[in-house]
């Protein structure tokens, strides 16, 4: 096998790994940082996913939503850029665009989302759910152990996996906590 492709491999690995209480000291960093290039674009910087959810085990890659007023998008982008972040467009997903992390940093992934986004909103009550029901974590995070033996190799099939949990953990928990700026 080349070298390239041992490295993707690699990168493409499923891991799980025990909570770390460095993930919320991590974000912090990358916080200040994208709030210092966004300046007053910026409305909120959140920290989303497993890694923001005290005790539940994650990937070791932090996840951030940026929060930005609607009619602002496009200067975001560019803003971000000007920090090394390159952008991917929203993979899909819409209502969040979706950057590769500027080199040597800490491993993490940032979206770009409209203060108005369905997936920010989404991200949010799934995040917000995990942190206020310790049975749920519980289960997610056996749920994650489980699918990342499963899908060791197979970064895209595990995520697919996850899917019925997070939607019915969305149904479960259909308040939306967290007013639109």
């Amino acid at each position: 096998m080349a070298p390239s492709t041992k490295r993707n491999s690699a990168a493409r690995t499923v891991v799980i790994a025990e909570y770390n209480p460095a993930w919320p000291a991590i974000f912090e960093s990358l916080r200040q940082r994208v709030e210092f290039a966004l300046g007053t674009l910026l409305v909120r910087v959140e920290h989303i996913g497993s890694t923001a959810v005290p005790g539940l085990p994650a990937k070791p890659i932090i996840d951030i939503d940026v929060v930005i007023r609607p009619n602002d998008m496009d200067a975001g982008i560019r803003q971000l850029a000007t920090i090394g972040y390159v952008h991917r467009g929203d993979l899909g997903i819409s209502g969040r665009e979706s950057f590769a992390p500027p080199p040597g940093g800490p491993p993490h992934h940032l979206y770009l989302c409209p203060a108005d986004s369905r997936a920010l909103a989404d991200h949010l009550r799934f995040r917000d759910a995990l942190r206020g029901d310790q049975e749920l974590a519980k289960k997610y995070a056996a749920l994650k152990r489980y699918l990342a033996i499963q899908y060791r190799t197979d970064r895209e099939g595990y995520c697919d996996a996850k899917s019925l949990f997070i939607i019915n953990t969305l149904r479960d928990h259909p308040t939306e906590a967290h007013p639109r700026s």
